[in-house]
């Protein structure tokens, strides 16, 4: 028994050290393309303008920078879907941790023998129960708003 909550709680540990090192990641990569949001929007001004004052300039070149404009629209909403999925990710860790959260409580009213649990103790457990089943069926909805984007997008 005490092999059995030692390996539980290590476990447990193992799967809050995953999240919180994706959770890094996700944050990272959200800074990372906050930059080049940043960056690409300083090369589409400066193509705009080029575009907008060169009028003299030859047909060869306006096409050029046109394709480039178009080049740096592409590239910015494959970011944007990028952050999207980011941030749909983040709202699943959110949910799992609560998920686990609730998992916990739910197991310390479970382990309590029936015949020693108050009337506030089987309420309190019934409430746990239906947050997890909330949380469960949010993280279905965003899983299913993903697989739907992917199809669209195929």
């Amino acid at each position: 028994y005490p092999t059995w909550k030692r390996t539980l709680a290590r476990r447990a540990r193992e799967w809050q050290m995953k999240r919180f090192c994706r959770a890094q990641a996700i944050q990272r990569r959200l800074e990372e393309i906050d930059v080049t949001f940043r960056e690409l929007e300083q090369q589409g001004i400066k193509l705009e303008k080029l575009l907008r004052h060169e009028n003299e300039s030859p047909a060869d070149q306006q096409t050029q920078w046109t394709n480039q404009l178009l080049y740096l629209v592409q590239k910015k909403n494959n970011l944007v879907t990028e952050e999207s999925d980011l941030m749909i990710a983040v709202q699943e860790l959110k949910l799992e941790e609560q998920q686990c959260q609730l998992d916990q409580k739910l197991r310390s009213y479970m382990n309590k023998q029936e015949t020693l649990k108050t009337p506030e103790d089987k309420e309190a457990e019934q409430e746990i129960l239906e947050q997890l089943l909330e949380v469960v069926n949010k993280r279905n909805v965003l899983i299913q708003m993903q697989e739907e984007r992917r199809l669209s997008e195929l």
